[in-house]
């Protein structure tokens, strides 16, 4: 969406879910960390259930609406003008005692080709600052394929992700995000897109079933 991302000088914050949680895992943001959108007002979702708060923007643009809604262990985004909701954030599980960079390559290995996920290595992702405490993940081609990839490439094209659709996307910003220290065995993969993205990217939190 190319809406432009006009700042107001105040706005409203509603707060529309009610954190359902025995113990939060890191400190509560009590606000999202940037303004809304012009037509939008940030509202904080959360789903214990799943495992994760969030705080997202309600839209009204006349033309379109849009807010976001849980499907399963997905935050998805949804617009009133098209078909069903885009997932924007995954909630992952580990496994009991599982260590985060081993259930990352678990989780790769399951939900990609298996010639390229062979091809891929877990690396930390620097295209964005991940909040405190936080990692940010991704995989990217090993040596040769980075080389062969090279060799190939039309540089008038944008090419496909080389590690499927759960690695690095060249156009777009997309990552696993992890809590190495907490006590909620989950691990997000965020899509933030082109574009600042209509959740708050910077204050996502995990929370504990009851």
């Amino acid at each position: 969406m190319n809406t432009p991302l006009l700042r107001p000088a105040s706005y409203h914050l509603i707060i529309a879910g009610i954190l359902a949680m025995s113990a939060p895992a890191f400190a509560e943001p009590d606000a999202p960390s940037r303004p809304p959108v012009k037509g939008c007002i940030w509202v904080k979702l959360a789903d214990a259930s799943v495992g994760l708060a969030a705080w997202v923007q309600q839209c009204d643009f006349g033309f379109r609406k849009i807010d976001f809604v849980f499907q399963g262990n997905v935050l998805a985004v949804r617009y009133s003008d098209s078909g069903k909701p885009d997932p924007v954030i995954d909630i992952i599980d580990l496994l009991p005692d599982e260590a985060v960079e081993a259930g990352l390559k678990r989780f790769f290995a399951a939900h990609t080709e298996t010639n390229i996920a062979k091809r891929c290595a877990l690396s930390a992702y620097r295209g964005t600052k991940p909040p405190s405490g936080a990692k940010h993940y991704t995989f990217l081609p090993d040596t040769a394929y980075r080389k062969e990839l090279k060799a190939k490439a039309n540089p008038n094209e944008i090419g496909k992700p080389p590690c499927g659709d759960w690695g690095d996307a060249p156009d777009g910003v997309q990552y696993f995000e992890a809590w190495p220290q907490s006590k909620v065995r989950k691990v997000l993969f965020v899509r933030e897109g082109q574009d600042e993205p209509l959740f708050d990217e910077k204050t996502l939190q995990l929370i504990a079933p009851r």
